[in-house]
């Protein structure tokens, strides 16, 4: 890596404090009006370079990985490979000398069409915010303790519906299913307690072994990189099915995703201690016991916003449970990771008002909505209205590691059956 490149100065002239500067660097999948085979492309700045062009020419040895438009081989490819393949295209935009053969092959950002970046193998949506189940328990056990039993000992999590995980701006249709009304009576109806998740999601790189359990210590060979999630959730059709197998209608008609997935690689100044646990996990989660096991969480910062106007700022160094304990726990009974497998972290929540990352916590369940600068009120979402998740993270040199952002707007409900 050159000089330059470590300092986080490009010859794109881009201000250091660019979110997708050098130092970022995320991955994603794009097309063009002019050329619809997808290619994989890099973030940088207000511009993507095609990777799948760029690695044909300058690394011609990798080339294969991108040759599909998608993440997916490169993803499979490990560790070893990921690290290869970063210093590469952070030479390319950080030294000159490769200035001639790179500047063409970049395009304005505005100017592509971006794509899922990576085939969904899996999908398992945690519940990881202390901070969010604890305000949930109080809202609907009252009387008792606002954590079930077992919160505390392991990570509490779903399998989720792999085939409709969108990327963003793909608009979210209004779900129906059955729901209970206030009077009592049994509906089949659209959902009228449409919710958000604000939620950070890890993206599995290398499968592992059927039977064999993935100990903490190896997460970094399998996690590969982070995206922003919104589980969008109806919490009507979810409280009358949930009972006793968990979430199922109410959860699965849409989870979005952002388009680019920023490497762990990039976010190693984010990394923070995570918060103590009491009582102490079991050994196979407990990552204070073992040195190689390395506890981290990330200091990421989400922001919310409804139709424009910022709700709440959640803080993701709270999080109870890390990615690292996630993946320990879904593979202690043998399941095996595949390339493609997506863990959600579960809604991000802090302390304080600000800081909740659903609606049914910023509203108290709807009992008191928020007012929007136009004047009107939600206690949920209405159809036409838009959700924006935005992130960034500490990087070098002061600098901030963007992200980017999830987005989808509400479409009224299709006709269904009566």
């Amino acid at each position: 890596m050159t000089a330059a490149a470590r300092h986080g100065t490009t010859w794109l002239g881009l201000d250091p404090a660019h979110p997708f500067g050098i130092h970022t660097l995320p991955y994603g999948s794009f097309t063009t009006q002019d050329a619809p085979a997808r290619r994989v492309g890099v973030a940088i700045g207000d511009q993507v370079l095609d990777l799948t062009a760029a690695a044909g020419a300058l690394l011609p040895g990798d080339a294969a990985l991108f040759a599909a438009g998608t993440l997916d081989p490169l993803l499979a490819a490990g560790p070893d490979t990921w690290a290869r393949v970063r210093a590469a295209v952070t030479d390319w935009l950080g030294d000159e000398r490769h200035r001639t053969a790179v500047e063409p092959l970049l395009r304005p950002a505005g100017s592509v069409d971006l794509h899922l970046p990576f085939t969904v193998a899996d999908y398992v949506d945690f519940y990881a915010s202390e901070h969010h189940a604890t305000a949930l328990g109080r809202m609907f056990r009252p009387d008792g303790d606002p954590l079930t039993p077992n919160w505390k000992h392991l990570p509490i999590g779903y399998h989720g519906r792999a085939g409709t995980v969108v990327p963003s701006g793909t608009p979210v249709v209004r779900p129906t299913g059955q729901r209970r009304t206030p009077e009592g009576n049994v509906v089949l109806a659209a959902s009228a307690r449409l919710d958000i998740e604000a939620e950070v999601g890890f993206v599995v790189g290398t499968p592992s072994t059927p039977g064999r359990p993935v100990p903490l210590a190896d997460a970094g060979r399998h996690l590969f990189g982070v995206c922003l999630v919104n589980d969008w959730s109806a919490r009507d059709i979810q409280a009358w099915e949930y009972v006793p197998l968990g979430p199922f209608l109410g959860k699965s008609f849409a989870t979005s995703v952002s388009p680019w997935v920023v490497p762990l690689a990039a976010l190693g100044h984010a990394r923070t201690a995570p918060p103590p646990r009491d009582p102490r996990p079991l050994p196979y989660l407990d990552d204070t016991a073992d040195p190689a096991a390395e506890p981290w969480g990330l200091d990421l910062t989400l922001r919310v916003t409804l139709n424009g106007h910022p709700v709440s700022a959640p803080p993701f160094a709270a999080m109870y449970w890390t990615a690292a304990q996630q993946l320990a726990h879904l593979t202690v009974n043998g399941a095996s990771l595949r390339t493609g497998d997506l863990l959600a972290s579960g809604t991000v929540s802090g302390p304080g008002p600000g800081e909740r990352g659903s609606l049914i916590e910023l509203t108290a369940n709807g009992g008191s909505p928020l007012t929007l600068p136009d004047g009107s009120t939600r206690g949920f979402l209405e159809d036409g209205d838009e959700v924006v998740i935005t992130a960034d993270a500490p990087g070098p040199g002061g600098t901030r590691i963007g992200l980017g952002e999830v987005r989808g707007r509400i479409a009224p409900a299709v006709s269904s059956p009566s």
